[in-house]
């Protein structure tokens, strides 16, 4: 098979293809679609970036065609499962492309948004439904859905489906489908957990795989930077200033550190946008409207988007954090390079991710070029300003309540589906309970017992509770507003409230 007009695909289709100006297919799709339009049931191993989601939309728009059906009430004919919002509204906006000259109707619903507005989507059936495995729980439970007219069931990126924490909702899932349906089951590994899950969607598959995930993208040109923490963001400030660069994904292993270099390229004039799990809906979307229309240079990611966001002209892309799953690293670099187009990938490797770049390199089986650090790069910022968040936080004298985060440190938890996308979040800085460096009652930071102040008396020394000063006679002592009046070892000023306070335990 050479080209789409081999595989007797129905006219509109093919006209769609046309205007799209697709004439060839993938290696995946040459092989996918010939059983798929046969009605058997594929196994198909193919990295992200190889065309999958023509590989299984041709053949499903095509049947669907042939064998036109009523639309039944809250029902579908065809369910497609992503792992992610921006991979499921990328497929479904395939399928409507490729069945621009077909009267099929396809809707896409995942969390993050309202509910209803879905729930109104469906009232009266759809041809296709694309959607991510927590929201589509959420309509069945709601009675707004029911999944036993499912003719057609695509599980795309499984490999990830399983990472994100969603086998249970799989498992639920496919007992609420019919027995008699096709299945068509794609992931980038297949390692014995997948392979048994497949088992359970399957019967009696075809197997296709292509370019095998450790196979990196060919036209993607590596190299990796050795750089402490503290520099990574002026190493990325400085690279950034290359015009070269024209459109360029960074990303992080966490939300936190998402946020914080977003928050630094702003304040180095650069233009850029973060998006993870805890990201709105309405965020995620602004964000990536405005990497594809140029707008926003620079997007920062965690692995949520290492899958799923296909924006044509990403010249570079970052690897600020390396991955500490070697997979992962090639989802990654494969967002640029795309469609024939050439690409960069250049990776920050500190110390203690020399681990995880030998790893990368192991599973790729290729040695990533080393790149020395541009010459006049500034040296690290103070300690207060590195990349580790405790050490952010604890610098900070009257910004917080003793063991609190900082605001824009929680982050905020949107839904179910949007908590599970980013397994990596950044819980936030853990409290610190060191003798010094806490404020004292002036609000000045102190360092072990300050002068004049003596050592707390034993136990046996302390006064008894008849002979405490009455409330009237205790001590004046000012407090900064907003601080919490416990006992702090350590401060000067809080010795007199521990002298009358027995020692909790």
């Amino acid at each position: 098979m050479t080209l789409f007009t081999d595989f007797g695909l129905a006219q509109p289709i093919l006209k769609a293809l046309s205007a799209e100006g697709y004439e060839k297919p993938t290696p995946i799709q040459a092989q996918t679609i010939p059983y798929a339009m046969e009605g058997r049931d594929v196994c198909g191993i193919a990295q992200t970036g190889t065309g999958k989601t023509a590989a299984f939309a041709l053949p499903i728009l095509h049947r669907l065609s042939e064998t036109p059906k009523p639309r039944k009430h809250k029902s579908a004919r065809v369910l497609v499962l992503s792992p992610t919002r921006e991979l499921a509204s990328q497929i479904a906006d395939s399928f409507k492309a490729y069945g621009r000259n077909l009267r099929l109707t396809t809707e896409v619903v995942f969390g993050g948004v309202t509910i209803s507005r879905q729930e109104k989507a469906l009232m009266n059936g759809v041809d296709v439904l694309v959607a991510t495995p927590g929201r589509l729980i959420d309509l069945v439970d709601r009675r707004a859905l029911s999944l036993r007219d499912i003719e057609i069931l695509v599980l795309d990126e499984a490999d990830q489906m399983l990472d994100l924490g969603f086998i249970h909702a799989l498992k639920r899932i496919v007992t609420l489908l019919p027995k008699e349906r096709q299945s068509l089951f794609f992931s980038a590994t297949m390692p014995k957990t997948i392979s048994t899950l497949a088992e359970s969607f399957l019967r009696n598959p075809a197997h296709v795989a292509v370019t095998p995930v450790a196979t990196t993208a060919e036209r993607v040109e590596q190299s990796v930077i050795f750089v402490q923490t503290g520099r990574k963001q002026v190493l990325l400030e400085t690279l950034l200033r290359d015009p070269s660069i024209d459109r360029v994904l960074v990303f992080t292993r966490t939300k936190h550190g998402a946020d914080k270099v977003v928050r630094g390229l702003d304040k180095a004039g650069i233009v850029g946008a973060a998006i993870h799990g805890n990201k709105s809906q309405p965020q995620r979307e602004r964000a990536l409207a405005g990497f594809r229309d140029g707008t926003c240079r620079v997007l920062v990611a965690t692995d949520i988007a290492a899958r799923g966001i296909d924006v044509e002209g990403v010249s570079h892309v970052i690897n600020y954090d390396l991955p500490n799953v070697p997979e992962s690293y090639v989802h990654r670099i494969g967002r640029t390079a795309r469609a024939g187009a050439t690409g960069l990938a250049i990776s920050f490797c500190n110390d203690e991710e020399k681990a995880y770049l030998k790893d990368i390199e192991k599973l790729t089986r290729l040695k990533v070029p080393v790149m020395p650090l541009p010459e006049g790069l500034p040296a690290a910022p103070a300690a207060s300003e590195s990349s580790d968040p405790r050490r952010e936080q604890s610098g900070r004298n009257g910004q917080q309540q003793r063991g609190r985060p900082a605001p824009h440190a929680r982050g905020h938890q949107g839904h179910g589906q949007a908590r599970s996308a980013d397994p990596n979040a950044d819980r936030g800085p853990k409290r610190r309970r060191g003798r010094g460096g806490k404020p004292a009652g002036n609000g000045q930071p102190q360092g072990g017992q300050p002068a004049g102040n003596q050592q707390r008396p034993a136990q046996a020394q302390r006064p008894a509770q008849g002979q405490r000063p009455a409330q009237g006679q205790r001590p004046a002592q000012a407090k900064p507003a907003g601080q919490r009046s416990e006992g702090r070892r350590g401060d000067g000023a809080q010795v007199a409230w521990l002298e009358k306070s027995p020692r909790r335990r």
